[in-house]
């Protein structure tokens, strides 16, 4: 790899570590920048399988990601929707456990790929980045004990509103402010409301029939954000 090469590598992996960065010191940066390694995942590719042995800490750095467990007669149930810039796969590898999901590149993704080994020896070390991630797994608890009273207790309506919000809070808008960054099929929406894609479709297209949203093959534009949170809130 060229000089040139290398140097624009070491920016996309401190741009995209930003978070974890500001944390580390000047010795603790270099090292990651020795060991971490950046890889480019086609669509539907998959990055990790679950009951793999985890070997990495992940970090998105372009591109969306899907988190899911495979279910009853090879039904998917997404778990989450990977963060730009966000860490993802390594709970199993703290817990010293092989993976309980599966993770897939929803598009062209570049991701930041750092060997478990290393980040662990800079939590034993830093604890500011023990602290970082102690808040990250707590926040992603939280979150799940969230989604399984949503996916539980929520009925279809409740449920497709509120992944929606959930896709426009984690990947935001296009430039008109309304309409999702992100263009999930019926069955990702599915996968995602623990429904069937044919509710999903009937649902989606209620939602549009009231004025709440637009479709246009898998954009997805909000009319009334205000009712949809609405619908979620209520169940």
């Amino acid at each position: 790899m060229g000089m040139i090469s290398q140097e624009i590598e070491k920016e996309q992996i401190s741009q995209a570590l930003r978070a974890l960065w500001e944390l580390l010191t000047d010795e603790e940066r270099t090292l990651l920048l020795k060991y971490t390694t950046i890889e480019k995942y086609k669509k539907s590719e998959f990055i990790y399988h679950e009951e793999d042995t985890p070997q990495y800490l992940f970090c998105l750095a372009k591109g969306k990601v899907k988190i899911f467990k495979e279910g009853i007669g090879g039904r998917s149930q997404i778990v989450r929707m990977a963060k730009p810039e966000g860490f993802f796969g390594y709970r199993a590898g703290f817990a010293g456990d092989q993976y309980s999901t599966s993770a897939s590149a929803f598009e062209a993704s570049t991701i930041c790929k750092i060997p478990l080994h290393i980040i662990l020896r800079i939590i034993k070390e830093n604890n500011d980045v023990a602290f970082y991630f102690i808040q990250q797994l707590a926040n992603l608890l939280g979150r799940a004990d969230e989604q399984t009273v949503n996916l539980t207790q929520k009925h279809i309506r409740g449920r497709l509103a509120e992944a929606l919000l959930r896709l426009k809070n984690q990947y935001g808008t296009e430039d008109d402010g309304m309409t999702l960054a992100i263009t999930p099929s019926r069955e990702d929406l599915a996968n995602l409301s623990n429904m069937t894609t044919s509710n999903a479709i009937r649902t989606l297209s209620a939602f549009a029939t009231e004025g709440l949203i637009t479709t246009d093959g898998r954009r997805i534009t909000f009319l009334s954000e205000d009712k949809l949170h609405k619908i979620s809130r209520n169940g």
